[in-house]
């Protein structure tokens, strides 16, 4: 299949190391928790979060007035990968940063740290993003500084999705389980996990592992990926006519720099036709319900991502999702533009 005959997404699923976490919204929201008077055990719980060090993982509910440290095998929402203390550039007179402050801040002190603490092998468009948890505001009037910086898991929104083993050990390839169906965002972009029965750009069908050595380029990725989809289809739709539904097999491609850091997975995926350069939602699933049970890495997130409460204190970075500095990745995160041609027949479109 040529490269027009399919839509080509790099960045399905979550937009990558410093792109993902740089939306969230809620990892410094303690004011409320610290400034109401809450129960020492609640007061023991925050502290747990600030008292973090590299190497440990932690969870919460909603936020952090709840966060505890859990065994990185378990499911958690950040893995701490050092500290950093800001105060030689924000003395005790300084004013609490406001959003873009904070992302600044995280990006300037935390990206580093986040490499250093995996060797220099962080894939910049992998699963885990660059995040920080910062004093709340009445902390930093009494002059903390101190920054817990780690990695997540986060959907496009920027809601954290739980992480199994710590980031040193995991495979980065950013990727989904199969079953996993995703939004149809804004601006002809892929949204977070959804349910199936609701309007989503993709089901995923599969996972296809490349075998070590030398990069391959798109082009051959391509061939790789063309040829296991349709296989892959196959099986998880029990040979269903996905042409006549209007529906067609596509898949990701690594990009080099996640090659060269061992990201060597990427997803099978159906789709609807595109209308011209446009990502088309659909309803339903394409599985076989009487299929074998599916594999899967983690459980799979096939309802809807939670988002995070409003916060109580300043969000650690702004709405618009893009980091400060040199690491984006040139894509931002959005899918390539599908093929404005007809696509090409595969074998799945042929049953």
């Amino acid at each position: 299949m040529s490269r027009s005959g399919h839509i080509r997404d790099t960045r399905l699923v979550m937009v990558g190391a410093f792109v993902g976490a740089f939306s969230l919204l809620m990892v410094s929201a303690f004011t409320s928790v610290l400034a109401g008077g809450p129960l020492a055990t609640k007061r023991e719980l925050v502290n747990a979060a600030y008292q973090a060090v590299a190497g440990d993982c932690l969870t919460w509910t909603t936020d952090l007035s709840d966060a505890q440290k859990v065994d990185c095998s378990a499911a958690h929402k950040f893995e701490v990968t050092g500290t950093a203390d800001i105060a030689a550039g924000y003395p005790k007179e300084a004013p609490f940063p406001n959003a873009e402050a904070w992302e600044k801040i995280s990006q300037e002190n935390c990206a580093q740290t986040a490499t250093t603490y995996m060797a220099g092998k962080l894939d910049p468009k992998g699963k885990y993003g660059v995040s920080s948890l910062n004093p709340d505001e009445r902390r930093w009037q009494d002059g903390d500084r101190q920054l817990r910086c780690g990695l997540q898991v986060t959907a496009p929104s920027g809601a954290p999705l739980p992480s199994f083993g710590s980031a040193k050990t995991q495979d980065q390839s950013n990727v989904y389980d199969p079953g996993v169906c995703v939004a149809l965002g804004e601006k002809n972009t892929v949204g977070d996990p959804i349910e199936c029965a609701k309007p989503h750009a993709f089901e995923i069908i599969g996972v296809v592992q490349h075998p070590e050595g030398e990069y391959l380029a798109p082009e051959k990725q391509d061939a790789v990926m063309s040829e296991q989809c349709a296989a892959i289809a196959v099986e998880y739709t029990g040979g269903a006519d996905l042409k006549g539904k209007g529906l067609l097999v596509t898949w990701d491609v690594r990009a080099q720099e996640s090659w060269a850091v061992g990201s060597r997975k990427a997803n099978c995926k159906i789709g609807a036709v595109p209308q011209g350069e446009n990502l088309v939602a659909w309803q339903g699933s394409v599985r076989n319900p009487n299929g074998a049970p599916l594999t899967t890495s983690n459980p799979p997130q096939t309802t809807s991502v939670r988002p995070q409460d409003e916060p109580t204190g300043a969000p650690l970075h702004s709405e618009s999702g893009q980091p400060s500095g040199s690491n984006q990745p040139s894509d931002s995160g959005k899918p390539d533009k599908p093929s404005s041609s007809a696509p090409t027949t595969t074998t799945s479109e042929n049953r």
